[in-house]
This record gives structure tokens, sequence and C-alpha cells, in this order.
């Protein structure tokens, strides 16, 4: 069980929330919230042992779409990103994945 405490907005909320709890504290960082941009390091300092960020990775994989969405439609190809785009062979290595074998879900 972690404690959740919600909108703080200052490290001075977030350190005085962790020195009155008798738990683990879970900060929660979302980008256009209350809470200012902490680094995650500065959590540990501050009393924290995890930090998430639910929509950050979300939030730049839309981006990116929409980019990709527009560039689609002005040049009718997506070949101007390709410098941008994850390679088949960084992909097939991130999962572990070799062509013709039975893959598994990697673990670890």
């Amino acid at each position: 069980d972690m404690i959740f405490p919600e909108g703080l907005q200052s490290e001075d909320e977030f350190a005085h929330m962790a020195e009155g709890s008798p738990g683990w504290l879970l900060a929660n960082m979302t980008e256009f919230g209350k809470t200012p941009d902490i680094p995650a390091s500065r959590f540990k300092e501050l009393g924290y042992r995890c930090v998430i960020y639910p929509l950050s990775m979300q939030r730049l994989a839309m981006g990116h779409i929409v980019r990709g969405l527009a560039t689609l439609k002005q040049e009718g190809t997506v070949q101007s990103l390709i410098d941008e785009m994850q390679t088949r062979k960084d992909l097939y290595k991130m999962l572990d994945y070799v062509p013709g074998e039975e893959w598994r879900f990697p673990h670890g």
C-alpha cells in the first residue's frame, strides 16, 4: 500500500506531507497540472518511494501521431520523418524477437 497525496503544488508541500505520513508515499506527476515539474531523483530526497508519470508517454506518442498524420496529409508520405522513427531492427531488439522463431514476452 502507498499513500497518494493529490494536488500538491510545491516541493515544500511534498516534504510536509512526507514528514507527517507513516507509510510509503507515491508522487503522481502529470504535465499541465497543479504540481510543478520536479525531477524524479528529487522525490527520493523529499521522502517518496515511487513516482509515476501516468500520461507522459501517451502525450508524447499522441503528439508524434498528430505530427505524422499532418505530414502525411501535407506531403503524401512520412519519409521526412523517417529519422525520428524506430527502426525494425531496434523494435526487434527491444522485443527480443528473431524472425522465424517463436516469440515469448521478454522477462526481466
